[in-house]
């Protein structure tokens, strides 16, 4: 009779997990999109800190400047994902600064919080077009970069709102739980051809983004460094985790 595995056992928790992997991102080449400020931001510093090669894209050129004198790099530049010039821009500036891509990181995004009735046409479709539509034409378009890497990953920075939808979200909540489950799909299309897919949930983040929000903890909008999600994401990276959850 096979003996059942106690609770405790399983599963392996991702800092477990990520000690068999200490060298995994040593010298990836990264492209981070939103990656000026908030989690994008962090990311790149948690990234560079383990050896990797990071590109990041903002939409403000000041706030680019002041990035890359943080990461002490001029490996950026200012790009809005949301047309089809700025993705086109930073994939070609990426691949010639890194020279070729390895992990993708999807973390630019918008939110307009209000009620439904009182969020205007344009706000409802900037956010589908920043949330969802960009990522995932910026991602078909990386995919031949990625698998040429033979070892490379996407991650897309979604929403915990995508898990539970919380009131005076409603659009942000659908734009996130619709690229949520575009990477999970992705993640079984791509099996087998080198390219992993991680979807990351962060909760309530400290970061410029949910600076005008005023919801509090009874709706689950207690708030965490953007330092502590970009490491729980780099760690999910480093032990190829299908998914991080905040």
């Amino acid at each position: 009779m096979t003996k059942r595995r106690s609770a405790r056992s399983f599963p392996r928790t991702i800092t477990q997990a990520c000690k068999d992997h200490t060298t995994k991102l040593r010298n990836k080449r990264v492209p981070i999109t939103g990656g000026t400020s908030g989690i994008g931001l962090a990311l790149a510093h948690a990234l560079v800190a383990k050896g990797a090669k990071v590109f990041i894209t903002g939409r403000r050129q000041n706030l680019l400047e002041d990035a890359l004198r943080e990461l002490k790099t001029n490996a950026g530049t200012s790009a809005d994902v949301a047309t089809p010039e700025g993705r086109e821009a930073t994939l070609f500036l990426a691949m010639q600064a890194l020279g070729g891509l390895d992990i993708l990181i999807n973390n630019a995004g918008g939110v307009r919080a209000g009620r439904l009735e009182h969020t205007s046409e344009v706000e409802i479709e900037a956010m589908v077009t920043v949330d969802l539509l960009a990522p995932i034409l910026l991602t078909r378009a990386a995919l031949p970069a990625l698998r040429a890497s033979g070892d490379a990953a996407i991650v897309n920075v979604s929403s915990g709102i995508a898990l539970v939808g919380a009131p005076f979200y409603a659009t942000y909540a659908a734009v996130k739980a619709g690229f949520a489950h575009f990477g999970e799909a992705l993640r079984r299309e791509l099996n087998g051809e080198g390219i992993h897919v991680l979807t990351a949930y962060p909760g309530g983040t400290d970061t410029p983004m949910m600076k005008s929000n005023r919801a509090g903890p009874e709706l689950g909008f207690s708030r965490e460094p953007a330092s502590a999600v970009a490491d729980s994401i780099v760690a999910g990276l480093e032990s190829n985790a299908r998914a991080v959850i905040r």
